[in-house]
């Protein structure tokens, strides 16, 4: 196994629950949740696939967003099983308000590496990668549903 990527999944895990702690008000799961609505995603079987949770954790985060007045969900007259899902006003502060104190955390970390800008690229990288397997998988289903 290879030394450096062990070193660089337990630096992961442990950036994780760096921004898990400084952002206080939201768990990470309902922080990813949110950020997925905030990015555009608004059927949370999309949001499922995206961040490879099950749909039952989802509809869990979902109900829990809502019912603190950070989401609504509105019926889709084309599809009544489905629920287009938006952030509030309140919603949309609160994710902004934690983007920021993440954002500022994971500045203050990039900081104290020798390139702290190349480490924000290379995260950003990673970003698109994962991204992109999304993408294949999804086809890949696509493909097999046909």
């Amino acid at each position: 196994m290879n030394p450096d990527a062990v070193q660089a999944v337990r630096a992961l895990a442990r950036a994780s629950r760096v921004l898990e702690r400084v952002s206080g008000e939201l768990n990470l799961a309902h922080y990813r949740v949110l950020a997925a609505i905030g990015s555009g995603d608004e059927r949370a079987s999309r949001i499922a696939a995206r961040l490879a949770l099950g749909r039952p954790t989802v509809s869990a985060a979902v109900a829990s967003l809502c019912q603190r007045g950070l989401l609504t969900r509105a019926h889709d007259a084309g599809d009544r099983r489905a629920a287009a899902l938006a952030l509030t006003l309140e919603g949309e502060a609160l994710l902004d308000r934690v983007e920021s104190e993440m954002v500022a955390r994971i500045e203050d970390l990039c900081t104290r590496t020798p390139d702290g800008a190349r480490v924000l690229e290379s995260l950003r990288w990673l970003g698109a990668a994962i991204d992109e397997k999304h993408a294949e998988r999804r086809a890949a289903r696509e493909g097999r549903d046909r």
